[in-house]
């Protein structure tokens, strides 16, 4: 297609890679999260593959300055074992214009050798729409104003058990790295008009996809499904806390789905990120 004009456009595609998912890149995963399901000397993390939207970042718009992952959507179709050889694939779904910003929304896909889908994640990005290269896009008082709780309301069923951590520098370079950027260096950070280090938010789902896997266990990492905004900025070296709490469920192939929301939060209470999911039960 020769097409004129804006080169970021719907039904664009950037093609993929092959790649084993090795027992190497498992062990990074779980050392850049601290995570240790008992799961995984069988099958790899569910969102082992969480960033491959930016292995390629020729689908962001000109203007980097002020740039937000603002919403993730995930689907599990697959467990699969370390060792297992997959492709990828991804092209632009949409694009839309919210408020002052542009947003941008690439969908990954990842196959394994026979041409099944293993998982498929959508990611929306933010750009402001107006050109700006100084000042402050977001501060650290922004999430403090009214309007910015996100509170979601108590069902009174079975709640989850929450998965702490404390995002530092090691844990921000180990997930974002090894390049200095603005998930992992403040000083790129300031750069692109943040006060701090913003952790990557696919770290949020990723914290999200562990808590899931220690309550649902196969029942995610085969058929779990995740759409969260992410809503405030997580600065490095502050403390996050997963929730999630069952809303409902429904009969599905001999089996159950539930329903559930899904949140993290600060260790002050401040929502970073928030949203639904489901997953499968016997």
């Amino acid at each position: 297609m020769n097409y004129q004009g804006e080169p970021v456009y719907v039904g664009r595609d950037y093609g993929g890679r092959e790649l084993e998912l090795s027992a190497e890149l498992c062990g990074a995963y779980r050392d850049a999260l601290e995570a240790n399901d008992s799961l995984y000397p069988d099958y790899v993390p569910g969102l082992l593959l969480h960033s491959e939207c930016f292995e390629d970042l020729s689908w962001y718009l000109a203007n980097l300055y002020g740039n937000l992952h603002a919403r993730q959507q995930w689907e599990i179709y697959r467990a699969v074992a370390p060792g297992t050889r997959v492709t990828t694939r991804a092209f632009i779904a949409d694009r839309y214009r919210k408020r002052d910003r542009d947003y941008v929304v690439k969908e990954t896909w990842v196959l394994d050798s026979e041409g099944r889908l293993v998982n498929r994640g959508i990611t929306h990005q933010s750009f402001l729409a107006e050109t700006q290269a100084e000042g402050m896009v977001v501060d650290r008082g922004r999430e403090k104003k009214a309007g910015r709780s996100f509170e979601q309301t108590d069902t009174g069923l079975r709640s989850f058990e929450p998965l702490e951590r404390l995002v530092d520098e090691r844990m921000c370079m180990a997930f974002s790295g090894p390049d200095l950027n603005y998930h992992t260096n403040a000083e790129e950070a300031r750069k692109l008009g943040f006060p701090d280090i913003v952790v990557q938010g696919m770290m949020s789902t990723c914290f999200l996809s562990e808590m899931l896997t220690h309550e649902f266990g196969l029942g995610w990492l085969e058929g779990g499904r995740m759409d969260v905004r992410l809503v405030n900025v997580l600065w490095g070296n502050e403390t996050l806390v997963t929730g999630g709490q069952v809303v409902s469920e429904a009969p599905e192939a001999g089996r159950r789905r539930l329903q559930f929301n899904l949140w993290a939060d600060k260790n002050d209470g401040t929502r970073v990120t928030v949203g639904s999911g489901s997953a499968l039960i016997d």
